[in-house]
């Protein structure tokens, strides 16, 4: 079944930009050549009313011009839909990408189309989302919800429409559905634990808004480490700091302190790496003095000097159990009973930017 990837830009008020401007339509055909676009609809469908010199006049022309279905327009008429929608929010982020290109790879393999919003990351977007996703009569919806949102409801509205829903990574524990999510307490826990093992004493946790979950699990892997090892838990090393802004302010105020950290835990990768360029310019040395690890394992952990330690996340596996969960729902599929709480292992990936005797790779 031929595959197609919409993208819903919130950028422009949620309107659908299909990637097929310019496309020859039924009453393109039917004005070219003289014929009522419900015979050309027909004639495309083998109708057994229309002659066969009609039908082959107006395939053959079809064919000649490209002409392409609107697989919505007809899941419209026809009340039937193989369509997915997804609510992510920010596509150019190294785990959301993968996460999506998990999602369409399983997506496309058993024949479904995606209709993809992008909230980033505000909450009035991602509620323009979902009204626009269920205007759409998509069968099932996939959702990271924004950092900004404390309000539910519009989740709900999902379910009271008797569509499926389906939260990943980011998640919302007030709605009863089903969740695939990483295991951030045990990723950051071992993460913390490496530093800890490598001979850091003071290390400070760079987190998120303490109203997202995978804030508060990795928070609490950093602080149960700390305590496993009879460390102090010292609030003053933990801060909110998930964006490379905030993370120009907040770090050097830190290094400018009596006494420095040893080791920083950052929240995602990007923090990561604006933390070992600060401390570089601040003239400690990466990881002598200072050891770094990120959470992701992105692209920036082999660009950074030293290359950076992180957590992998593994987002295109992810967004292939999200996507199969959901397919699961739709076609009456999955087996286990009840909510269904899917947990996706992490991995500690070693690098220079921490001590360490042995490389992982």
């Amino acid at each position: 079944m031929l595959f197609s990837l919409f993208l819903i830009s919130t950028y422009l008020n949620l309107n659908c930009i299909v990637f097929k401007m310019g496309q020859i339509t039924l009453k393109d055909i039917a004005k070219a050549l003289n014929l009522a676009p419900s015979t050309v609809s027909r004639a495309m469908r083998n109708h057994s009313a229309i002659s066969k010199e009609t039908r082959t006049l107006v395939q053959d022309y079809a064919k000649e011009h490209k002409y392409k279905p609107n697989l919505l327009a007809l899941q419209l008429r026809t009340n039937k839909n193989n369509t997915i929608g997804v609510i992510v929010p920010e596509i150019v982020h190294y785990f959301f990408s993968s996460v999506l290109d998990g999602i369409q790879q399983e997506a496309e393999k058993e024949g479904y189309n995606l209709l993809i919003a992008h909230s980033n990351e505000d909450y009035k977007r991602e509620v323009r989302s979902v009204e626009t996703l269920l205007e759409a009569r998509v069968c099932g919806i996939l959702v990271s919800q924004s950092k900004t949102t404390e309000k539910f409801n519009h989740f709900q509205e999902i379910l009271d429409n008797k569509v499926h829903l389906i939260f990943f990574d980011r998640i919302c524990t007030g709605i009863n559905t089903d969740k695939v999510v990483v295991d951030d307490y045990v990723g950051s826990f071992n993460a913390v634990e490496h530093l800890i093992e490598t001979g850091c004493t003071r290390i400070a946790f760079l987190g998120s808004t303490p109203q997202m979950p995978i804030s508060n699990n990795r928070r609490m892997g950093y602080e149960d480490a700390l305590l496993k090892h009879k460390l102090p838990v010292d609030k003053d090393l933990m801060k909110i700091c998930d964006t490379v802004e905030m993370a120009k302010e907040v770090i050097p105020q830190m290094l400018k302190e009596e006494v420095v950290p040893d080791a920083f835990f950052c929240i995602n990768d990007e923090v990561g790496a604006i933390c070992i360029q600060i401390a570089k310019s601040f003239g400690y040395d990466v990881p002598g003095d200072i050891s770094v690890c990120g959470f992701t394992n992105s692209f920036l952990t082999e660009v950074t000097y030293p290359r950076m330690t992180s957590v992998d996340q593994h987002g295109f596996k992810m967004g292939k159990e999200a996507v199969r969960l959901l397919i699961n729902r739709i076609e009456g599929k999955e087996e286990r009973e009840g909510m269904v709480n899917s947990l996706i292992k992490t991995e500690l990936v070693v690098k220079e930017s921490t001590k360490c005797t042995r490389l992982h790779k």
